[in-house]
């Protein structure tokens, strides 16, 4: 007698769909492009090893997951609204220990990629705590990682209260604080010596943020609320009209930042650089791929929101897998974006 196990239910699958494909794009094109901007070994000089080369792309990218899975997963509080806890309660119930957990692997990426740019800065040697100590205090993106990190821990802990007295923590402090660990990251990219320098970096910032409510907002909506209609009739239009102003803030923002970035780059030259450097390439890819993601947007908003207000069945998470699929092809580039060269 052979004895199946039982199919899983099919939000479970969909739920693991969209996850799955926004976690495995963004590492497979964080390390295709990485490698695409990966330096020439120059003889007599020594090169980080195959571990670093692979493993910090990879690291970076997993950071930039777990921090859009908590700010996601902070703001579905908000999506869902307080006025109905006996429909909102039981979903909440599973997100908010997921929040701790994804906010723990954010430190603990975050605390990786310092070591393994450590590890990069000082090829052929194993860091040690004095060279990872050197590396946080006289460079900047070690001291930004390390504050996102400690921002991260702090999300943790009060995800912990959330979990233990659910919505008497505010959903509003868990938004800010997931948000401020997010503005460091910009710090990790390419620095501007110029009078511009403070709005690129806001841009930056902005663009990062943008970005992670966005996605996360999307993959927490497609995840934990789609399988309920009634609750998705009042998360969706809620998500809907913030995805919009995180599409238009994440284009503008981009262009501004990827633009200027090269146009104040001494030596660097537009629309040449645009063309002619990794950097400028890797910028006309991710903003193919967020050009991309506005007819995607545009059918979950302009054709399936109304079906889901009347309570009809829909393939939302079917598009908003390929959404999300998009969004982690986007991520991966950015990650590459911080490491290309301009000239």
């Amino acid at each position: 007698m052979t004895v199946t196990a039982p199919p899983l239910p099919r939000r479970r699958v969909g739920g693991r769909l969209v996850v799955g494909a926004f976690g495995v794009c963004a590492v497979v094109s964080a390390v295709a492009a990485s490698s695409f901007t990966a330096q020439e070994s120059v003889p007599g000089i020594p090169m980080p090893g195959l571990v670093v080369a692979a493993g910090l792309p990879i690291v970076r990218v997993l950071l930039d997951v777990a921090a859009v899975a908590v700010v996601g997963l902070s703001l579905l509080p908000k999506l869902l609204g307080f006025d109905d806890p006996e429909r909102t309660e039981p979903v909440l119930l599973r997100v908010r220990p997921l929040a701790v957990i994804a906010a723990w692997a954010w430190a603990i990426c975050a605390l990786l990629t310092i070591v393994f740019q450590t590890a990069e800065l000082n090829p052929g040697s194993v860091p040690t705590f004095g060279m990872i100590a050197a590396y946080v205090g006289n460079v900047g993106t070690g001291q930004g990682l390390l504050f996102s990190a400690a921002c991260a821990l702090a999300a943790a802990g009060i995800g912990l209260m959330a979990v233990r007295f659910g919505e008497k923590v505010p959903a509003e402090l868990r938004v800010i604080v997931a948000l401020f660990g997010l503005l460091p990251i910009p710090v990790t990219g390419h620095a501007v010596n110029s009078v511009w320098h403070d709005p690129i970096m806001v841009a930056m910032e902005i663009h990062v943020m943008g970005s992670a409510a966005w996605a996360g907002g999307l993959v927490a909506t497609a995840v934990f609320v789609a399988p309920h209609k009634d609750l998705l009739a009042v998360a969706l239009p809620k998500f809907s009209r913030m995805a919009t102003v995180c599409l238009l803030l994440v284009c503008l923002s981009g262009l501004i930042t990827g633009l200027g970035t090269m146009a104040l780059t001494p030596g660097v030259t537009l629309p040449d650089a645009i063309v002619t450097s990794p950097y400028g390439l890797l910028v006309v890819v991710k903003t193919a791929l967020v050009a991309l993601l506005v007819p995607l947007a545009a059918h979950i908003r302009f054709r399936l929101l109304p079906a889901v207000r009347r309570g009809r069945a829909t393939a939302l998470v079917g598009w908003a897998a390929a959404e999300v699929s998009v969004m982690g092809l986007a991520y991966g580039v950015a990650v590459a974006i911080t490491r290309a060269s301009i000239g």
